[in-house]
């Protein structure tokens, strides 16, 4: 009986009409109603022509209960008054206000359930003992059915809504699940496209600077060709692309996600960049005082923003450039939240100052550079630099130097607070 009852009423999305389906149930309900109108009921007497007329008009309503639930009640109250005003056999609509009053119910809004059907019950029980006072009583003994459907419908509603709140959270979840699997799927590419880009724009930068320097020894002067020079120069070029192929080996481990891949480069691994820089001619003067544990995240970054530093300085400044990177642990001023003081407070009371370790990495060079080519189109060496040292919570400051001619490279990256 509660399938072909159902009323799902969706705001602003009701039906245009009735469904076939509704047509069926309103038959129904038009069966059972003639039934009842045969049936004797003291001393009324069986409708007559009107009073069919009547009948049919209030079982044929039922069919827009989905549409106008509202409109359908209204409609059967209308058609009752003159039927029961008529004292034809007074059971027979009993069906039609059965199905109207459960449709509104559970079509809601519970405020107007709770508002109508009392209303009408009472209305209605005021005129029937106007009208025939014993039909009063008894009308008042059986509303109790009419206020039970009310409520069942009611309590339909409320679980119909139950329901379609856990459905909705549900797909809410679903689609928060996908939407968080795709936006960790576009960081992980992110994140790949930045370390091929810096190790590429670095090994790429070196060897084309080395075999510049390689080129200029054949053909300065053949006749005395400086065979030290143009080895150390060939060798830079291999040692260079020896360590461009381990770290590409490193990265590609990593995406395969084999075990046997070793950690992610950090500070340990700006000797190897330092010393590949000279190797292309730089004049690099490194400075690392680190002495405490570095997290693993923070010392890559700190790895890859030296490592892009390196890569623009030579690439933009010649080989002859020089670069002076310093990398250093520190500790910064910074606030920690504490509970409350014991005691009365007599003013304001600052919180204590806790160290902070930071490791600040500054890349400066000396600017000894061509004039900047207007052809030249901007990479995304500065960009990636800025995204690594967000990813660890920190923040990077890249631009011309103030003082002297050149480029300075400078980045705070946050570690941990220290104990105690």
């Amino acid at each position: 009986m509660e399938g072909v009852l159902t009323v799902r009423v969706r705001p602003g999305r009701r039906r245009a009409r009735p469904s076939r389906r509704d047509w069926m149930f309103s038959a129904l309900v038009g069966a059972v109603t003639g039934g009842l109108a045969f049936v004797p009921d003291g001393q009324a007497h069986f409708p007559g022509v009107f009073g069919w007329t009547l009948l049919v008009v209030m079982a044929a309503a039922t069919a827009w209960r989905r549409c106008f639930p509202f409109g359908v009640l209204a409609v059967v109250l209308v058609c009752e008054a003159p039927y029961h005003a008529m004292d034809n056999v007074h059971t027979a609509p009993t069906a039609v206000t059965i199905v109207s009053m459960y449709s509104l119910a559970v079509a809601g809004p519970r405020r107007r359930t709770l508002i109508v059907i009392p209303t009408v019950l009472a209305a209605t029980v005021v005129l029937m003992l106007t009208v025939n006072p014993d039909r009063g009583v008894d009308l008042i003994r059986t509303s109790g059915w009419i206020l039970a459907c009310a409520l069942t419908g009611e309590a339909v509603r409320a679980h119909r809504g139950y329901i379609g709140a856990i459905v909705e959270r549900a797909e809410r979840a679903e689609r928060t699940r996908e939407e968080t699997a795709a936006r960790r799927v576009a960081e992980e590419r992110l994140r790949i496209a930045r370390d091929l880009h810096d190790l590429l724009a670095h090994s790429i930068t070196l060897i084309g600077v080395q075999t510049s320097a390689a080129a200029h020894v054949l053909t300065a002067d053949p006749g005395h060709l400086n065979r030290e020079v143009l080895a150390e120069a060939l060798d830079g070029i291999a040692d260079t692309c020896r360590e461009a192929r381990g770290e590409l080996k490193r990265t590609l481990q990593v995406l395969r996600a084999d075990e046997g891949s070793g950690p992610p480069p950090g500070i340990a691994g700006l000797d190897d960049l330092g010393r590949a820089a000279r190797s292309a001619g730089a004049r690099v003067e490194l400075t690392v005082d680190a002495a405490g544990p570095v997290p693993p995240a923070v010392g890559a970054a700190a790895y890859r923003i030296v490592q892009q530093a390196l890569t623009n300085a030579v690439q933009h400044g010649g080989s002859c450039v020089g670069v002076a990177v310093t990398v250093r642990l520190e500790k910064a001023a910074g606030t920690l939240a504490e509970g409350p003081a014991e005691g009365p407070a007599e003013g304001p009371v600052e919180a204590p100052e806790a160290a902070v370790r930071a490791l600040r990495v500054e890349v400066v060079d000396d600017g000894a550079a061509a004039p900047p080519d207007p052809a030249h189109t901007p990479g995304f060496g500065l960009v990636g630099m800025r995204e690594r040292a967000r990813s660890v919570g920190g923040t990077l400051d890249a631009g011309p130097r103030p003082d002297a001619p050149g480029f300075a490279v400078r980045a705070l990256l946050p570690c941990q607070a220290a104990p105690g």
